[in-house]
């Protein structure tokens, strides 16, 4: 927030004094108004309630600043107040504070402590206004349960989630179809101080090739044969909000190189205009692909990879949140049940059981459809295991059996734990050692939380 956004009203029965205090703040950009007494005081308020309020304590009129504190106090809470009071009225400045004042000032005013009382309101104000829109935002998650766990897989992921959200730095969201890569995105954006813009959600495998760059910057009319009109593309559309874009990985080759370019510069071109578009989109880019192969193999370039990947957010796949099955399981049923208008059931335990032992190729998406089909199809009130799809119940039973990516994972971190004890913790020996690049190693050691 901008020092000018913060009101302060100054009330002084004497117009030097008020001009005088009005004089040592005007520096700081406040946004300053004056008042000659406690009930033109009150007026202002009703027109525009200011964030904070230097009174005097003893005026003439109806009534004083101490009244003026307490009407202040009792019909807008959330406004600051100082007083200012002379050596012999210490006693009446400190009931003030009992009516509801920050603090108080003795004359004659040290213009250098008003200063500092002042910022100290303002960075209380900020402080205040911070913590009610992050409640408020917060609350988004109860919209989101998929991806509320009790895993510390889960628990991370949303750690990030709240770190990231008040930068405007890009983010590359990392998992399995099914995960939930938009709903981070989507979380990042409501914690965000954005949240009141657009979120522009753009899944470049959902277009073909040739359609991609139009969407994505926009067109003037006659840029090609069909272009009847101007229209705006994704970027455009997120303009101060964010545009997430799912599946980067798919992205042709050609608007590599014009996306790298707006990244760097913040501004683009409709395809055939010539004005130039100042941007302010945050970007969040989302892929189930293994980006550092794609690098490697040319077919993703390494200069835009490093820019979309300033904070990486890895989304577990679902068979690595076992413990939170139960809970997304019994979600998505109420949710059903309540879409549907159906009398709430319960699972048996011997059917959860199965669900918590079932891989979930579909992860969280998959869950989500079988409570739905489960709903829809039970008439019981408890669902047993013979409610539950073919798939799930002929599925083999969970053993000790890892897939090729969790053995895969399992022996590259043996691979760099060993490498960084041969070396004493030298990362640029190890990455030696494991014959790949530091860069690579450091990708690895976040990917699998070794930082």
């Amino acid at each position: 927030m901008k020092s000018r956004l913060f009101r302060i009203l100054i009330v002084d029965d004497e117009p030097n004094i008020r001009s005088g205090l009005a004089r040592a703040l005007a520096h700081e950009d406040y946004e300053l108004e004056t008042a000659a007494s406690g009930p033109l005081a009150l007026e202002h308020c009703r027109r525009e309630v200011p964030h904070l309020i230097i009174t005097d304590l003893r005026m003439p009129g109806e009534f004083g600043g101490l009244e003026l504190v307490r009407r202040v106090h009792d019909e807008w809470p959330g406004t600051l107040m100082l007083v200012i009071t002379a050596h012999g009225t210490v006693e009446t400045a400190v009931e003030a504070m009992r009516a509801g004042a920050l603090d108080f000032i003795t004359k004659p005013v040290d213009l250098a402590m008003l200063r500092m009382q002042v910022r100290k309101a303002f960075e209380r104000h900020q402080l205040v206004e911070e913590n009610r829109t992050l409640r408020e935002r917060l609350s988004v998650s109860d919209s989101l349960p998929e991806m509320v766990g009790q895993g510390s897989a889960m628990r991370q992921v949303l750690e990030q989630i709240r770190q990231v959200a008040s930068t405007d730095v890009t983010v590359l969201v990392q998992g399995e179809s099914g995960t939930g890569k938009e709903l981070v995105a989507r979380a990042i954006h409501q914690l965000s101080a954005r949240a009141e813009q657009a979120f522009v959600a753009a899944n470049i495998a959902a277009l073909p090739e040739s359609l991609i760059e139009s969407e994505l910057f926009g067109y003037e009319k006659g840029a090609f044969t069909g272009a009847s009109r101007q229209k705006p593309g994704w970027f455009e559309m997120a303009q101060h909000g964010t545009l997430f874009l799912d599946e980067i990985g798919e992205m042709p080759a050609r608007t590599q190189v014009d996306l790298l370019r707006v990244l760097e510069q913040r501004e683009m071109r409709r395809l055939g205009g010539e004005e130039v578009l100042k941007l302010d989109v945050r970007v969040i880019a989302a892929t189930h692909q293994d980006m550092e192969e794609l690098t490697a193999e040319g077919r993703f370039r390494e200069d835009l990879y490093y820019r979309l990947n300033v904070v990486p957010i890895a989304v577990p796949p679902l068979r690595q949140r076992r413990d939170d099955i139960p809970l997304l399981a019994d979600h998505f049923l109420r949710q059903a049940e309540e879409r549907h208008h159906k009398d709430q059931k319960q699972i048996a335990p011997a059917a959860m059981r199965i669900l918590c032992d079932y891989t979930w190729p579909g992860n969280v998406r998959q869950l989500r459809n079988v409570m739905e089909r489960l709903v829809v199809t039970v008439e019981e009130a408890t669902i047993r295991v013979d409610h539950l799809p073919v798939q799930l119940r002929q599925a083999p039973p969970r053993s000790d059996v890892v897939t090729l990516e969790e053995a895969v994972t399992v022996a590259e971190k043996a691979a760099i734990l060993a490498a960084l004890n041969q070396t004493g913790q030298h990362r640029e020996k190890a990455a030696k050692l494991l014959n790949v690049s530091v860069r690579t190693l450091h990708y690895k050691m976040s990917r699998y939380e070794m930082q």
